[in-house]
């Protein structure tokens, strides 16, 4: 592979999750966001497009232990619930910076909220692993800049 990609490639591991009018989130992982096209079967056994993506999912691990970050995520949590927020979906960017922090690529993720949250399971005989919580997100669509 050497010589046919380019140098400065972006890892998995340096990145985060931007959230205008909440706190700085703290992510631990992130699932891939998957964007998939709207498509039909025709009759000849051929697809074409619907026109449309349908909506993205992705998960977010975020530790128990950082209470600003648990309590800014548990007030979007509730204002996505009724009586519904006027303002609980948020307009996102997932920032992905290469190796040397020169190259960057921005993720928007629009009209994303959370739709489900879990706790780890919990056991006596666990050697101390960090607890966390696990957020779903629902949202409308993803558009990879620069």
């Amino acid at each position: 592979m050497k010589g046919v990609l380019d140098p400065d490639h972006i890892p998995v591991n340096n990145y985060e999750l931007r959230v205008p009018t909440l706190t700085t989130l703290l992510f631990t992982a992130i699932s891939g966001v998957e964007e998939e096209l709207d498509t039909v079967d025709l009759p000849d056994r051929t697809k074409v497009s619907g026109g449309h993506t349908k909506v993205i999912e992705f998960t977010a691990t975020q530790p128990l232990h950082h209470k600003t970050q648990v309590d800014a995520m548990n007030r979007w949590w509730k204002d996505s619930q009724d009586p519904v927020a006027i303002d609980y979906k948020k307009n996102a960017t997932l920032v992905l910076k290469s190796i040397s922090g020169l190259v960057i690529k921005n993720i928007l993720l629009n009209g994303i909220f959370p739709t489900k949250r879990k706790l780890p399971d919990m056991a006596m005989d666990n050697e101390g692993e960090e607890a966390t919580i696990e957020w779903t997100f629902g949202g409308d669509s993803m558009e990879i800049m620069g």
